[in-house]
This record gives structure tokens, C-alpha cells and sequence, in this order.
């Protein structure tokens, strides 16, 4: 997703997608890392202690997907773009624990090869696009298939509506985060970027639903069984 900011004259203009070096203070970034940090451990240990040997390769194959469809951008308003995002997806096809893991090491990759947000602002890029997008999207999707007792257009529903709201949630956390590092004043920089980003979300959902869509009918049973029956069911 595209951080598009507006920022003081004095300082550099954002170059990728990402929350770049030095557009967030030392202690707003510590303060990523180690929530970040905190949550990946336990994402780890609550891994490692379900994991399947059907779920590694659908892990590796989920990260180069979305790490595939970050590489392609469409334009949005102004001059500015955004790119699939992908909590959602992986969340609803490994659960919420292994996307953390997945989201993670698309953006830690961006980050140390590709310099796709800096290193400094890393823990927050990490928490931002990899851990809260991936809760919300749990928080929504399961209240979705449960209100929705299974059938297939409230469960959509329920995943455009995820994709759409992580991606707004991103968008706010780095607002805060800015702020509260004096990059730009909470009134200009919080309206920006929830404007610019609901229509970054909405392409977001849509292709989100379309993937699933997909996924469900060819390989249906790369998700969950308990996935696999809401969404096939009717």
C-alpha cells in the first residue's frame, strides 16, 4: 500500500511504499520494533506448535504471491498508486498466526533488499501492513462467516470488507506514528491518508474476493477445512 504524505518542505519526499528512514523519531520506532517483536514470538511458538507439512509450502508459496502482486501498481488519485497489501488473503488461507509470519517476510525482504521502507521504521512497517491488518482481518472474516451461518455472499462480504479495513487500519497507524514524530501535524496527515487509502482499499478488496474466488474454485482444498466449508457452502 502507498504511503502518500504530506510533509514539511524540508524533508525528502517518499520513495517507495513504505515508511521510509527518518519520518518517524527513535523512540516511535523502538516502540515498533519491540511490539512487533512481541507479537512475532508468539506468532512463532503458536506456529511451530500447529504446524502441518501441508503448511510450509503453502506458506512460501503465499509469500511469493503477495510479494508478487505488491510489484504491481495501480493508479489511484494524484500522481499517487498503491498495491495489493495481502493480510487478508493470507490470513483466510494459512490463519492468523502463519500470515503474521508470511507478511512479515515479504516486508522484511522489501525492506533489506529491495530498500522498500527503511530499516529504522522496519518494526513499524512490520506491525503496520503485517501484524494489525492480520488481526483485524480475523476479528472480521470469522464474524462474517458466523453472522453469515456459512453461505458464500456474506462470507465474500466479510473478506472485502477485511481487506478494505486493514488497509484504512494501516493507514491510520502510520498517521499516528508520524505525528506523534512531529513528520506532519494529526490533521493534515490523518484526513490524506484515510482519503488516498479507501480507494487503495477498495481495489484491495476486490482482488482480494477475486483471488479467493479463485482459489475456491480450482484449489479449494489449500484452505482450511472449516474455511473450505463456509465459503463453498450455500
Amino acid at each position: 500500500m502507498a504511503y502518500v504524505v504530506p510533509l514539511p518542505a524540508s524533508l525528502p519526499e517518499p520513495a517507495g511504499m513504505h515508511i521510509p528512514d527518518g519520518f518517524v523519531s527513535a523512540p516511535v520506532a523502538v516502540a515498533g520494533y519491540v511490539a512487533a517483536g512481541v507479537v512475532l514470538a508468539i506468532a512463532i511458538r503458536r506456529t511451530n506448535r500447529r504446524f502441518r507439512e501441508r503448511q510450509a509450502p503453502l506458506m512460501g508459496v503465499m509469500a511469493a504471491f503477495i510479494f508478487a502482486a505488491q510489484m504491481m501498481n495501480f493508479p489511484v488519485a494524484g500522481g499517487t498508486s498503491g498495491h495489493m497489501l495481502g493480510a487478508t488473503l493470507a490470513t483466510v488461507l494459512v490463519g492468523p498466526w502463519a500470515a503474521m509470519i508470511v507478511m512479515t517476510s515479504v516486508i522484511g525482504v522489501q525492506a533489506l533488499v529491495f530498500q522498500d521502507g527503511g530499516l529504522a521504521a522496519l518494526g513499524l512497517n512490520v506491525f503496520n501492513m503485517g501484524i494489525a491488518p492480520v488481526i483485524l482481518t480475523s476479528v472480521v472474516y470469522q464474524t462474517a462467516v458466523l453472522l453469515g451461518r456459512g453461505r458464500k455472499s456474506p462470507t465474500y462480504a466479510g473478506v472485502f470488507a477485511a481487506a478494505w479495513l486493514s488497509v484504512e487500519m494501516a493507514a491510520t497507524l502510520a498517521s499516528f506514528e508520524l505525528a506523534f514524530s512531529d513528520t506532519s501535524p494529526f490533521h493534515i496527515v490523518l484526513p490524506s491518508m484515510i482519503g488516498v487509502h479507501a480507494l487503495i482499499g477498495t481495489g484491495e478488496g476486490l482482488i482480494t474476493v477475486a483471488a479467493l474466488a479463485f482459489i475456491m474454485s480450482t484449489r479449494s482444498d489449500l484452505l482450511p477445512r472449516a474455511r473450505r466449508r463456509a465459503v463453498e457452502a450455500d
